[in-house]
């Protein structure tokens, strides 16, 4: 989706937020294929990724994946769960009370660390392992956000999710 114009109503409309989010779980996987380990705290380095993330070894758009707390219960619902731990999804960071997708072009503070939503977070074959059959599509529209850290630092479970700018 292009940028609206920035005088637009739609821009107004999509530059207010409802609320802060809070940072409600975090993990890593130093190697593909291996369990996410949850942590307390992060340190994130700029242009790369989570300390002790397989992925802090390669610069790109991915250097965080978020997941909205509030869609792991319908995440559960739709591949028939109880409920689905965020360990099982592959994501960094869960975040309550703010909508992720409003974040894709605008940068954001967890903590010390400033970033910047690069695109959707969509699933991967692996959710049919995860999850079992239809894994792949019960996380179709949930999957989260890719962000890219612009600022390096630290940030911990309980921190506030503040938006930033866009990013033109």
């Amino acid at each position: 989706m292009a940028a609206p114009n920035p005088d637009s109503a739609l821009a107004a409309l999509l530059g207010k937020l409802p609320r802060a989010g809070t940072v409600r779980w975090i993990g890593v996987r130093h190697a593909r294929g291996r369990a996410m380990r949850e942590l307390d705290s992060v340190e994130a380095i700029a242009g790369r990724g989570l300390v002790g993330d397989r992925y802090a070894s390669a610069s790109g758009k991915r250097g965080v994946t978020l997941i909205q707390s509030e869609h792991l219960p319908v995440i559960a619902a739709l591949s028939g769960h109880a409920e689905v731990a965020p360990a099982l999804l592959r994501r960094n960071v869960v975040v309550s009370r703010l909508p992720l997708v409003a974040l894709k072009g605008r940068r954001f503070r967890i903590g010390g660390v400033v970033l910047e939503g690069t695109g959707d977070c969509d699933p991967c074959a692996r959710m049919e392992e995860a999850l079992g059959p239809g894994g792949y599509n019960a996380m179709r529209g949930h999957g989260g956000l890719c962000a890219r850290i612009v600022e390096g630092g630290h940030f911990a479970v309980g921190d506030s999710l503040q938006a930033l700018e866009v990013v033109a």
